[in-house]
């Protein structure tokens, strides 16, 4: 590259944004070839008697056959009956027919980290400090039984 190459940045568009996530797929496969969609989305959400949302789990399968879990969420007053396991579940049972072998997401110590580890979820690394005073906590979950 010449030492005087200019170029400039600038807020990307929606267009931009695809071309850069079509540069990205690209080139992943490129070096790993595919083996599912390119995501599969897996959202659900779980609702009380009268039809309102108390909670729901936004997640979806990768291209290397990777469950990702996004979001998950209970309302505060549904908390600790067994919903955020039953959703959690429930799309790892589905990842897992579709051909998951793994299951991968964060959180931060004040949200899940204790309900990730009872169900079968290994801490692989951390950012501490981040929020200040407490940590962000990265999952992984073989998938194969």
């Amino acid at each position: 590259m010449e030492e005087n190459f200019q170029f400039q940045v600038e807020s990307s568009t929606k267009e931009n944004t695809q071309k850069i996530l079509d540069g990205l797929n690209e080139f992943n496969l490129s070096k790993v070839p595919a083996l599912a969609s390119i995501w599969t989305p897996l959202d659900f959400v779980a609702k009380d008697q009268e039809g309102n949302v108390i909670g729901g789990i936004l997640g979806g399968i990768g291209y290397w056959n990777g469950l990702e879990i996004k979001a998950l969420w209970v309302k505060e007053e549904f908390r600790n009956q067994g919903i955020g396991t039953k959703l959690l579940k429930q799309v790892e049972a589905m990842a897992q027919s579709m051909g998951a072998t793994i299951s991968m997401l964060d959180t931060f110590d004040f949200q899940a980290e204790d309900f990730y580890l009872k169900n079968g979820y290994s801490p692989i690394g951390e950012i501490k400090d981040f929020p200040q005073g407490h940590r962000r906590v990265y999952f992984s979950k073989k998938l194969n039984g």
